[in-house]
């Protein structure tokens, strides 16, 4: 039997919870209203712009979303059809693909960036002092390796 939290982790677990969901949700509404997008969009369109070419393999980038093959299909298919990215055969491999940031994407996320960093200034990092940005910084990017690193492990596991 799995134990049980006790109360300082259970507070801390529902106070993750209830406000990392609120923040989702206020994020999303305001980039949707200042922009548009979606969030899953707009985190696109960032990693895309960052990249090399600004192009990504579309299992790198799924990874990287921690989306499914088939969801990041579909969301790149969506952002295709609004001319914010085109998706392209791999100069490398033919059998693969890449998502391609197109003129259009770079200029709605130019426009964007400036209103979701208002918002996420507003919404987070203006309350939090530099401890906490380092406390945060240090837990979830411990937090983060370790997810991707149990992913991968079982990733590896099941194609065995």
């Amino acid at each position: 039997m799995i134990e049980s939290l006790d109360s300082a982790r259970m507070a801390a677990w529902r106070a993750y919870i209830e406000a990392s969901q609120r923040l989702s949700t206020q994020l999303e509404e305001d980039l949707r209203a200042d922009s548009g997008l979606s969030f899953a969009d707009y985190h696109v369109l960032v990693l895309l712009s960052e990249a090399p070419g600004q192009r990504l393999r579309m299992g790198d980038l799924a990874s990287r979303l921690v989306f499914s093959p088939s969801r990041l299909t579909y969301q790149i298919s969506t952002m295709s059809r609004r001319g914010l990215v085109a998706r392209q055969s791999c100069a490398e491999d033919g059998r693969g693909s890449e998502a391609v940031l197109t003129a259009a994407g770079l200029l709605t996320l130019r426009e964007a960036a400036p209103h979701h960093l208002a918002s996420v200034r507003h919404h987070l990092m203006d309350d939090l002092d530099d401890a906490e940005i380092a406390c945060l910084t240090r837990v979830f990017t411990r937090l983060g390796n370790r997810l991707r690193a149990a992913r991968d492990a079982s990733t590896t596991t099941r194609q065995e």
